[in-house]
């Protein structure tokens, strides 16, 4: 070969090297390896690192295996709160999985994991652009969804299509289960069922109450939330006085609070996430609104609503899952079902020392998506995807975050069918304030302030 075919062949080799190291238009988030570990039930939790150790996706390397997790997570926009929370339970999850030396299967494989994540921005249609180069350029095993229904509706379509188990936290819109979707599993309460409780409560508490305002985000979780309580409410013999949704990043509601005070409703119901919820239970305090029940969607049970002061006392926030609610082996006996563990105690002492604050039900959500699934691969002994959606499908659990079963009809496959929502109230006063649970009655830890103000 001449000398400058061979300077020719040279070049074009050092090209292609740097062409493919090129490929990665945004980079995944990287999270400390946290240490805490605590038991847990089938086989203990731990959390990996977000970004994958050596050997991930690989085949296995004589008797072990890496097992990737694919996720995205709002770490800026406005779903950062809760999607945060969401993603440090689930890290907390692996670290004690690994920590505990992982899962061993039916053919002596030991299985640990590590994750591939990436900023959302809270934006639905990068979802789809980083769930796509999850599936298909990283090779993540499985997936959890983002936070929120709309930006898990995104991903669930992505995750059919590339064959890839999806377990949904964050996301409780029923329309998502309703596609002919078969490989996503949703841990949520779903939405057709969010707030009805709350009407149930206020008509035990008080008959006499009739008018209604519902008063709502418009996205799509909590349209689908509301629509549903309107029905509920008005099959139960409510007037609905008020319906009307806000732009998402409201942060003015003085023209719909100015609708309330017209509308002289006894109850307002509504909200949407965190910030706007927040927002909108402060003017109403600011602007004294004469209500006797309030009850929102997803900003309540958050441990920083109590930041609010005042305006905090007497809200009622559904939520997906409480501390005092405590879930354990005696309970899962008497309701015949078998019993996964770790108990809440252990859940939140974990999650104290790893992050230094009180889980919220989005924390306890993002750890059971991840104990749900190990349980999942654990009964199927494998982690192809035909025998762990097998085991998937047969799931009838009580957990330190409640029972959980899901639909397996064609109609909706993976909706939930076995978690319940409980409803939280901040009582207390201008000093102190502190979460009660006060619905349903067989996990009360306070009576309801009635009239709240």
């Amino acid at each position: 070969m001449s000398r400058v075919r061979v300077l020719i062949v040279a070049l074009f080799a050092t090209l292609a090297l740097v062409l493919s190291a090129c490929g990665s238009s945004s980079p995944a988030t990287t999270t400390p390896t946290n240490t805490s570990a605590v038991p847990v039930g089938t086989s203990a939790p731990a959390t990996g690192t977000s970004t994958a150790p050596a050997g991930t996706s690989a085949a296995p390397t004589t008797g072990s295996r890496v097992i990737t997790i694919g996720y995205t997570a709002s770490l800026s926009g406005k779903l950062n709160v809760e999607s945060v929370r969401q993603q440090n339970g689930l890290k907390l999850w692996i670290e004690q999985v690994n920590a505990a030396g992982g899962i061993k299967l039916a053919n002596g494989t030991t299985i640990t994991f590590a994750t591939k994540s990436y900023d959302d921005e809270s934006n639905k249609d990068r979802v789809q652009e980083l769930y796509t180069r999850l599936a298909t350029q990283d090779n993540a095993d499985f997936l959890v969804s983002p936070y929120s229904s709309g930006l898990a509706d995104a991903a669930a379509v992505i995750a059919e299509q590339y064959n890839k188990i999806m377990i949904t936290t964050g996301a409780a819109d029923d329309a998502t289960y309703k596609k002919g979707y078969t490989l996503v599993y949703q841990l949520y309460t779903p939405a057709s069922r969010y707030l009805n409780g709350a009407v149930d409560l206020l008509a035990q508490q008080d008959p006499s109450v009739k008018k209604l305002a519902i008063v709502y985000e418009n996205d799509k979780f909590s349209t689908s939330v509301v629509e549903a309580v309107k029905a509920y409410a008005q099959s139960k013999g409510y007037e609905i006085v008020l319906f009307e949704g806000y732009d998402t990043g409201t942060s003015d509601f003085a023209p719909f609070i100015n609708k309330i005070m017209q509308a002289k409703p006894e109850a307002i119901l509504g909200g949407g996430h965190f910030q706007d919820g927040s927002t909108f239970a402060k003017q109403l305090f600011e602007k004294r609104v004469p209500v006797k029940f309030l009850a929102l969607l997803v900003a309540p049970p958050e441990p920083t609503f109590g930041d609010l002061g005042e305006a905090a006392l007497g809200t009622v926030g559904p939520s997906q899952w409480e501390p005092q609610a405590s879930f354990n082996q005696a309970a899962a006996t008497k309701l015949g079902l078998a019993w996964l563990g770790p108990d809440s105690a252990a859940f939140v002492a974990a999650y104290r020392q790893a992050y230094n604050e009180d889980p919220s039900y989005h924390a306890a959500g993002g750890y059971a998506a991840g104990l749900i699934l190990q349980h999942a691969i654990e009964r199927a002994g494998s982690v192809e995807v035909a025998a762990v959606k097998k085991a998937l499908d047969e799931t009838k659990l009580l957990t330190f975050y409640g029972n959980i079963a899901f639909d397996t009809t064609a109609e909706a496959h993976g909706l939930q069918t076995g978690h319940e929502m409980v409803y939280v109230q901040w009582q207390g006063d201008t000093t102190k304030r502190i979460k009660q649970i006060v619905w349903p009655a067989d996990a009360v830890t306070a009576k309801l302030l009635y009239p709240m103000r």
